[in-house]
């Protein structure tokens, strides 16, 4: 799948920011401003704007209001912003994807996370890739300013596919960045696993379930491009000063 035959991108935004404590009772996480006082959001939304994804959702749960007027349509980011309302924004982050699964329609995504500033290149390169099936952009290179401890971990095979994955693999080589591109498949993979398991669902038990059943999950090779995960106070803060 070629760049230009993805043009839609979903950004989930929907979390309370426990972690962050009170900086985000009455500040939305996704809105908490870095060194140049730009929100946290910006940086992914503006790195598919750069890409040439410019229509974009945003799921929004906890602060909704503050974060859809903190946005705005897009245009001064220079995209069309939709809004989709996650009420389960407690439950785990696949289900702010699936709530935008009508907004889709059945097209191919990049699916980004509202608190990962990343740089252009990386969504570039993902949309670079051959494969036509979902995809998770790994780092085999983890910088200083990455917190392998808290970090999703991946096992990908020689072939480039994923074996497993999650924050507590004693056995890996990569990392997850937060980065996909996803297919009409992974909406129908969530659909069964919430039929089955509830709504308790993060992105990596999809994985594990899609891999489960026999198929290929495919990655991009991202090592060197700029990712960051924020969640605590401390990532905050180096962030603010990178």
């Amino acid at each position: 799948m070629r760049r230009g035959e993805v043009s839609k991108g979903v950004v989930l935004a929907a979390g309370d920011g426990g972690r962050l404590g009170s900086l985000t009772i009455t500040c939305p996480k996704v809105l908490l401003p870095l060194g140049n006082q730009e929100p946290l959001i910006t940086y992914p939304i503006r790195s598919l704007a750069a890409a040439g994804i410019r229509e974009i959702a945003v799921v929004v749960g906890h602060l909704a209001d503050k974060v859809m007027q903190g946005l705005g349509d897009g245009s001064r980011l220079g995209v069309k912003l939709h809004y989709v309302i996650n009420s389960d924004y407690l439950s785990g982050n696949a289900i702010s994807l699936w709530k935008a699964v009508e907004w889709v329609q059945g097209n191919p995504v990049v699916l980004c996370m509202g608190d990962h500033p990343i740089e252009e290149k990386l969504v570039k390169r993902l949309l670079d890739s051959e494969t036509s099936s979902e995809i998770l952009c790994i780092d085999y290179t983890p910088a200083q300013h990455h917190n392998v401890e808290e970090a999703t971990k991946v096992t990908v095979d020689i072939a480039g596919c994923i074996k497993d994955i999650g924050k507590k693999l004693d056995h890996w080589n990569a990392l997850d960045t937060g980065v996909f591109r996803i297919t009409n498949n992974f909406f129908k993979a969530i659909d069964e696993l919430v039929q089955s398991s509830g709504t308790d669902i993060e992105t990596a038990d999809v994985i594990r379930y899609i891999v489960g059943r026999g198929h290929n999950f495919h990655t991009c090779d991202v090592s060197g491009c700029f990712w960051m995960d924020v969640d605590t106070e401390e990532d905050l803060n180096l962030a603010r000063n990178m």
